[in-house]
């Protein structure tokens, strides 16, 4: 074991602060990382505030962070892919059982017995899982990512969350060259479906409340912008669409959406609003429609993921912080004070 340099949450009410944590030293199969810029995810927000209690209770302290990429700093006898000085990055898993129908069928993220990166119970130390908000972290090689080296790393850092949240439903659904796609709501996960559907081929409309993120949405890759507000604009694409992404975490009309899928469409939700929605029964039947969910993908459509962003110059867009702007960061991001992501440069922890 080591110790490694961190910022932690010590109760629900109490900003992240500097500590240290224990980390194991690599086994065989382990890949130790220098972690150079880890992403604020929403979620970690909801984690630090056990804001999840009932599905998720937090364990404190709590080390959020599971938009990881950084350096290869040392790898264990039997790791095959990576080497000391490689770039690599982590998701929001590190360990599965690798023997239930959804591990040998790629889908990792579904697995009974995953191990997410930070507050699942940790089978090497004892106690929870650390993440990312933190100076170094050593990760089975399964779970370990390559980074194509053309990309900005402080930008790739969040394709690790919302990155494959928006990739995995377009390739599941065929977002392809000529499809027509929707998207719900412009912020961090918003922004990276735009750049996606754009880059697959699609003709890209963006709903947002918001008149004021029209030229970005158009700059991000939407051939059209409506404000979900104007019902008359709205209804103008009623029946079009292939797929929509919904994105949209605050209560809403999931309706007025269903409505303008073209037969056999399907809109798919990645937010997931407080209250459940109501679904009205006919706006799916007619049409033979679907709504469905989506979480993060597996690992081989995550590592897909990063090389299509490498083969695109995608990454997200991103302001980068020092680690000790990180509550100012969250108070923000309650605000939606953001475009579209922080991602925290994470040599300021050395300081």
């Amino acid at each position: 074991m080591y110790n490694a340099e961190a910022y932690a949450a010590s109760s629900a009410t109490s900003p992240l602060t500097s500590t240290k944590i224990k980390r194991r030293d690599p086994t065989e199969r382990d890949v130790q990382i220098e972690i150079l810029f880890c992403g604020i995810c929403h979620s970690d927000l909801h984690q630090v505030r056990n804001e999840w209690s009932d599905v998720m209770p937090t364990i404190y302290p709590c080390v959020p962070g599971h938009e990881i990429v950084g350096r290869v700093t040392k790898v264990g006898s039997a790791v095959q892919k990576f080497k000391p000085g490689d770039l690599a990055a982590v998701g929001c898993m590190v360990d599965s059982d690798r023997t239930c129908p959804e591990c040998r069928a790629g889908l990792e993220q579904f697995c009974p017995n995953l191990t997410l990166t930070y507050n699942f119970p940790d089978k090497h130390l004892g106690g929870v899982t650390y993440g990312g908000y933190s100076g170094s972290i050593v990760v089975d090689e399964h779970f370990v990512l390559r980074v194509p080296s053309n990309l900005s790393l402080a930008g790739t850092a969040p394709l690790l969350c919302a990155g494959i949240t928006t990739y995995s439903p377009m390739r599941h659904w065929g977002v392809t060259n000529g499809k027509k796609v929707g998207v719900v709501g412009l912020g961090g996960l918003g922004h990276m479906a735009v750049k996606f559907a754009h880059a697959l081929g699609a003709h890209v409309v963006v709903f947002t409340t918001s008149a004021s993120k029209k030229d970005d949405a158009l700059r991000l890759g939407a051939d059209e912008v409506v404000l979900s507000r104007n019902s008359g604009e709205v209804q103008k694409h009623a029946g079009s669409f292939d797929f929509i992404l919904d994105a949209v975490s605050a209560d809403h009309d999931i309706n007025a959406y269903i409505q303008l899928l073209r037969r056999d469409g399907n809109i798919t939700l990645v937010g997931a609003p407080e209250k459940p929605l109501a679904v009205a029964a006919f706006a799916l039947l007619f049409g033979r429609r679907s709504l469905s969910g989506s979480p993060i993908g597996g690992i081989a459509e995550t590592q897909e993921m990063l090389d299509f962003c490498g083969a695109h110059n995608i990454t997200a867009d991103v302001e980068v912080i020092p680690i000790q702007k990180v509550n100012e960061a969250y108070d923000r991001l309650l605000k939606a004070d953001v475009k579209y992501r922080f991602s925290i440069d994470m040599a300021s922890l050395k300081s």
